[in-house]
């Protein structure tokens, strides 16, 4: 019987590394892409939904659980304040997760599995202890920016219209728009990690930056993402979109400036709490803007 509790606390722990809840802050881009794609919300809705599954119920903690497997945190890591030892039930339920991945993917259509197949090897290379992307701070910025960004965005579009003819000028700027977005945030997920990246020899952008840096590099890339997100709303007459955005996006606004300020002045304010809390802000303000703006 101790020998079962044992086995079922491990396989427990596992999926806590996983770290599932925390793949749906990621959310935004899935709903960015729905919401200026001009598909029609009720003629996709179950398609959406499944591609809505595979990506963060299995895609993304996949890779986070993954990462998880190579770094064997103990300090806190992003949606687990005190994560569990790591064991080898964690690496064999990501090889599940990756399998059901690719499996569901099929019955999407095959661009879409080519395409879960390309990002879970990509995020497999970012973690995996001979390749590790993670010490490189530019290049891992760019691959994190531009898969869970661009990427993404266009492979939520490829999988609801089944080929490449979708993607117009206007989508693919709106793919570049989500990467900006992203510079905008990665690097504030990074902030409060530079002793436990510099314990594993990890140079990430964040570090590179340093505090004052980094808050600057985020403020700078999310006033540019969101100036060609108007821009481009503007173009196509859509002004309703651009006064959902600026009312609900204004949370974030207030939030990093007094979170900004408070860490110029004191560092112990760049912590694990303060970065989730930046983080769940962000994230379900720019997801409900975008389905605010998906339903107009």
């Amino acid at each position: 019987m101790r020998s079962n509790n044992k086995i079922a606390i491990e396989w427990s722990n596992a999926l806590m590394l996983m770290r599932v809840p925390f793949s749906l802050f990621l959310m935004p881009i899935f709903w960015f892409a729905l919401s200026s794609s001009g598909l029609k919300w009720a003629e996709h809705r179950s398609l959406a939904m499944g591609i809505f599954f595979i990506l963060h119920i299995l895609v993304y903690p996949a890779s986070n659980g993954y990462n998880s497997f190579f770094d064997k945190d103990e300090d806190s890591v992003g949606g687990l304040e005190k994560p569990p030892a790591v064991t080898r039930h964690l690496y064999y339920l990501v090889l599940a997760f990756d399998i059901a991945a690719i499996v569901l993917s099929l019955f999407i259509n095959l661009y879409f599995a080519i395409g879960i197949l390309v990002y879970l090897m990509v995020s497999k290379a970012y973690s995996y202890d001979k390749i590790r992307l993670k010490k490189y701070p530019i290049v891992s910025t760019v691959v994190v920016t531009v898969f869970q960004g661009m990427f993404v965005y266009i492979l939520v579009l490829v999988g609801l219209c089944g080929d490449l003819m979708c993607l117009a000028q206007r989508e693919l700027l709106y793919a570049v728009i989500a990467t900006l977005f992203l510079l905008g945030s990665y690097p504030l997920t990074q902030i409060y990690q530079h002793a436990s990246d510099a314990k594993r020899g990890d140079m990430t952008l964040s570090r590179l930056l340093g505090i004052q840096g980094t808050f600057l590099f985020s403020a700078l890339f999310f006033s540019l993402a969101t100036a060609l997100y108007i821009y481009l709303k503007f173009q196509q007459g859509l002004s309703s979109h651009i006064y959902t955005y600026l009312i609900i996006s204004f949370p974030i606004i207030v939030y990093f400036g007094w979170w900004s300020i408070s860490a110029f002045k004191d560092s112990s304010k760049v912590d694990y709490r303060h970065a989730m809390l930046m983080n769940k802000i962000s994230s379900l303000s720019m997801s409900l803007i975008f389905i605010v703006n998906l339903f107009l």
